[in-house]
């Protein structure tokens, strides 16, 4: 039974990492829950009290960047309410016709067309595209960098 759930542990966190380019799949949560799945299963020895509350703090930080970081980017590149929208948009429109890239080309898309809708000139609007784009492609990286440290440290504390 406890190498069952520690398989599960490990698809778990695996899923996560795979989480952080598909948007409907909670990437950092699903590698933390794999932490606390075999730290329980092991007795609570793996990881100490502190490791996961760090990685836990962590996780919600990114959790919470989810929502910020492209809008900073939108905003900072000088994005409308109607690029910002459009982003919004042209991400799920992407992930559905063409996942999960789909996200960096429709947002990026999707922000252009919101800002010329709002009357903005061409090279404004494509401003505002790119930075939606950096701020998605920012937000990704630091998502797949913390589930993959979140994998990294399941697989070594699992042996």
């Amino acid at each position: 039974m406890t190498t069952a759930i520690i398989i599960i542990g490990l698809l778990l966190a695996i899923l996560g990492l795979i989480g952080c380019v598909l948007p409907m799949v909670p990437g950092p949560p699903l590698g933390f829950a794999a932490l606390i799945i075999l730290s329980f299963v092991k007795n609570w020895e793996p990881f100490g009290t502190i490791f996961l509350f760090v990685l836990g703090g962590l996780t919600g930080l990114l959790l919470l960047l989810d929502y910020v970081v492209p809008a900073l980017g939108a905003k900072k590149y000088g994005a409308s309410k109607l690029g910002v929208w459009g982003s919004v948009i042209g991400v799920l429109v992407g992930l559905l016709a063409f996942p999960p890239f789909g996200m960096f080309v429709g947002g990026f898309a999707g922000a252009v067309v919101g800002e010329l809708w709002a009357g903005k000139a061409g090279d404004k609007a494509l401003r505002a595209g790119w930075g939606v784009f950096l701020g998605n492609l920012a937000n990704t990286g630091l998502k797949m960098a913390l589930s993959a440290a979140m994998l990294f440290f399941y697989i070594k504390a699992m042996f």
